[in-house]
């Protein structure tokens, strides 16, 4: 069987990436530049500067990309690109490259969801075994999938209000935490204890998330205590809040494995570089006989690589895009 070559770009928020993906499983190059440290000024991504950002970085990690593997235009197969969810300024920089680089070098154009990204993130560690669950965590998105085949998505649980890395992000700066705050919430966490009084969210029998609630609490548990004149513990309060959200996560998801009768569990998305989910998720996974994938801290965050093991599958399965294909600031994954 002839080798495919997938050249992936990836532009939804801050980072600008390019990959060469062959076969969906192996990266020959992925080049990431972030645009971290410049936002961390303003406490948050600023739209504006990261889609300019992204102009004047795109045609340089390209080129870097196509160095690192050794191949040139003629050798790849296809472009894949992230159309949507994301910020549009950013998105549309990326889908221009790609749109132009298909129309020059005559190449079939794939558009990827940015979530089966992170899906496919887990086919760079080893091949999914369907059927299965994944559990998206990450800053936009929480979101739990059912998959009986690749490239076959049924959502069946998202959030309601804030996804979890919102919220990880909104606690960390109610608690003076320098941006991205939400590895900072976690690593606070393994050093305090769990002593406030902090409400489990949206503890029912659906499959979705809402972190508003809990978000608020802290808010208001900071608030109050101000006004009584005490102390607050950070590190309890991160124990506290981080102690929910696992035990919310955790429980639809497992309750999930259950119900849909699968074996076959994906974590993905920037969040599951936490090391509390990672570790809780272990622990239930081990007890309970479960198959259980996580990416390389490398491919949790927004990469290309993910982009083309992804986009592989889609190429495989006959998924092309015009010229005309527009960037969605929203979009379901199907």
């Amino acid at each position: 069987m002839k080798d495919v070559y997938i050249l992936a770009i990836e532009s939804s928020c801050d980072e600008t990436s390019v990959a060469v993906i062959k076969n969906g499983c192996k990266v020959i190059s992925n080049v990431v530049l972030s645009q971290m440290d410049t936002h961390a000024f303003y406490g948050g991504v600023v739209p504006e500067i990261a889609s300019r950002m992204h102009i004047e970085n795109i045609t340089v990690v390209i080129d870097e990309a196509l160095t690192k593997s050794g191949l040139k235009m003629e050798d790849i197969d296809a472009i894949a690109v992230t159309y949507g969810p994301g910020l549009l300024g950013s998105l549309l920089i990326g889908l221009q490259a790609a749109k132009t680089l298909s129309y020059i070098y005559n190449k079939p154009l794939v558009p990827v969801h940015h979530i089966a990204g992170h899906i496919y993130a887990n086919n760079l560690e080893a091949p999914l075994v369907f059927p299965l669950i994944a559990l998206v965590v990450s800053g936009g998105h929480t979101e739990l999938v059912y998959m009986k085949e690749d490239y076959n998505f049924e959502v069946i649980g998202s959030t309601l209000d804030d996804a979890v890395g919102e919220a990880y992000d909104k606690v960390a700066r109610v608690i003076n935490l320098e941006y991205p705050g939400g590895p900072k919430v976690d690593q606070l966490a393994h050093k305090g204890m769990d002593t406030y009084n902090l409400p489990l969210p949206l503890d029912d029998d659906t499959y979705n998330f809402s972190f508003s609630g809990l978000k608020s609490a802290v808010i208001n548990l900071k608030h109050n205590e101000e006004q009584r004149g005490n102390d607050l513990n950070i590190e309890n309060l991160a124990t506290s809040f981080q102690n929910r959200v696992v035990e919310i996560l955790t429980k639809k998801t497992m309750k999930a494995l259950k119900e849909y009768n699968v074996k076959n569990l994906i974590i993905a998305g920037g969040v599951s570089a936490n090391k509390g989910i990672r570790d809780k998720f272990n622990e239930l996974c081990i007890k309970n006989n479960i198959n259980l994938t996580i990416p390389k801290l490398e491919y949790c965050t927004d990469n290309a690589a993910m982009i083309g093991a992804a986009g592989y599958y889609a190429y495989k399965i006959g998924k092309r895009a015009d010229l005309d294909l527009n960037a969605k600031a929203v979009d379901k994954l199907n």
